[in-house]
């Protein structure tokens, strides 16, 4: 059963790049990014609370430190989710997606200064490859033309810096005998608390009324209450090095939901960029380089 985890994280990630498609589509139908980033929150909170409630006594054994760690990660997924939306909103699921994917690049340049990792020329170059496929996608060399936002790129850039907060606190929190529905949960509940006092709520209520409440629901049942536990428990048994790489399913499936469903385009240098970029942060996520 050895590809049982691989498996389960490849599913997580394919159901991420599903939800950030929808978003998509929600956004595409009028509805802002809070308004569609709560609900995907919300939502997957409702699910991941059933799952807690299956054994209670095990899964609310916690602690002030469990607590402390699990509403930071839930900052770091709000954070993710919010300005992941917000780039879609700018500057389409597609490019929005490739710069979430930049985690790893965040987390090399942060060991980097602290000294934990060793700064190597092969590392650079791969940052520097990467800094050039950003160049690329987000269309910098055709300003003139471009529909590409500065409002988008940081926004995407930033889902992707809170992107590998939440993912170090999470493995923290799970290091410390923390179980994924007790950590998620707290997590998902901060995340809907978070939120809650930006919201516009006449909007709210008219989105649980509308049409599109389920593509609301599907968007935080995919995106959360399905997508995070399967990656958590297939980590376990899941090498680092091979989940990430396997994770690349994410922005290559959010990007063929934007061309699929929205009817995105990309030109062959925002093509060359998403490659230039996908590469070198696989190689940086899997220490091959």
């Amino acid at each position: 059963m050895y590809w049982l985890g691989p498996c389960l994280v490849v599913l997580g990630a394919f159901l991420w790049g599903v939800s950030g498609g929808l978003g998509g589509l929600l956004i595409d139908r009028g509805w802002g990014p809070l308004i569609t980033v709560f609900y995907r929150g919300a939502t997957g909170f409702l699910f991941v609370l059933v799952w807690l409630m299956w054994q209670p006594r095990q899964n609310l054994k916690i602690d002030s430190h469990l607590i402390l760690w699990s509403i930071l990660g839930g900052l770091g997924v709000t954070g993710n989710l919010t300005f992941y939306l917000i780039s879609i909103s700018e500057v389409g699921v597609a490019v929005a997606a490739t710069l979430m994917y930049l985690a790893p690049v965040y987390v090399y340049l942060a060991a980097f200064l602290t000294g934990v990792e060793r700064s190597t020329i092969p590392k650079w170059l791969a940052i520097g490859v990467t800094m050039l496929g950003i160049v690329l996608l987000t269309d910098v060399l055709n300003s003139a033309t471009s529909t590409i936002t500065l409002l988008g790129v940081t926004a995407g850039l930033l889902s992707g810096l809170c992107y590998a907060l939440f993912i170090f606190v999470f493995k923290h929190a799970a290091a410390r005998g923390g179980r994924p529905q007790t950590i998620l949960s707290i997590s998902l509940l901060s995340f809907t608390l978070l939120l809650l006092p930006f919201l516009d709520y006449p909007r709210l209520v008219a989105a649980s009324l509308s049409s599109d409440v389920v593509w609301f629901i599907l968007t935080g049942l995919f995106g959360a209450g399905i997508a995070f536990p399967v990656y958590f428990i297939g980590l376990r048994t899941t090498s680092p090095p091979v989940a990430s790489v396997i994770a690349m399913i994410e922005p290559i499936t959010a990007a063929l939901m934007g061309v699929v469903i929205l009817g995105e385009t990309l030109s062959l240098l925002q093509l060359a960029g998403m490659v230039l970029i996908l590469i070198p942060v696989t190689l940086l996520s899997t220490r091959r380089i």
